[in-house]
């Protein structure tokens, strides 16, 4: 039985990961509740001349036009404040949820349960109810406000899995870079992937 994954793009730069951690969720048969942030339209148009239009409808349909191959069924988008969604009530989880990329404002907002909107809350959720929380965030450097709510996070049983590509496969060009760190994310939620060669494979 496939994994039900909600996936949360947040205003950070990374957009490349969210969306390549989204093709590749939904190229592995997992069912996808995808949220973002108003700040996520922005980073996605600017790094990746993606438009994220506000209506999820909307929105949907050019992320299925963009992933042709995939399930169009599988995929599921929610608006910031539809609080009727599954993600939003702990008697229907997700499996697993993954912030890609995530801002240090909202990993302190999950560290501070605040669940000011959809994101926040389905983040909340997962983590009363025991599962997987994975949190991608990007910044440099970390300063000590962020390590705290990293710490506090990740004793909450959160992962903290910033995205540090490695370079002991060779990557060719940025895209083996982005499938490097897509490839460590889509590990810690068991799904099976061949983006890239493992450690010791011949």
């Amino acid at each position: 039985m496939s994994q039900t994954v909600c996936l949360a793009l947040t205003g950070a730069s990374g957009m490349p990961y969210g969306l390549r951690l989204l093709e590749s969720l939904l190229a592995a048969g997992c069912r996808v509740q995808l949220l973002y942030s108003q700040a996520a339209q922005i980073v996605a148009r600017q790094e990746m001349d993606v438009d994220l239009p506000s209506r999820p409808a909307d929105a949907k349909a050019a992320l299925i036009s963009r992933f042709p191959a995939v399930d169009p069924d599988k995929l599921q988008v929610f608006g910031r404040e539809e609080w009727f969604a599954p993600v939003a009530s702990g008697s229907n989880p997700p499996d697993a949820m993954i912030v890609c990329p995530c801002t240090m404002g909202t990993l302190a907002a999950i560290a501070q349960g605040l669940s000011d909107n959809l994101i926040e809350r389905a983040a909340d959720v997962v983590l009363k109810e025991g599962r997987k929380l994975v949190l991608v965030p990007r910044e440099a450097p970390f300063s000590v406000i962020h390590l705290e709510n990293m710490l506090r996070l990740a004793r909450a049983g959160a992962v903290i899995l910033p995205p540090n590509p490695g370079f002991y496969h060779h990557p060719q060009n940025i895209g083996d870079i982005v499938d490097f760190v897509v490839a460590r994310i889509l590990d810690q939620i068991a799904v099976p992937h061949t983006l890239m060669q493992r450690w010791g494979d011949a």
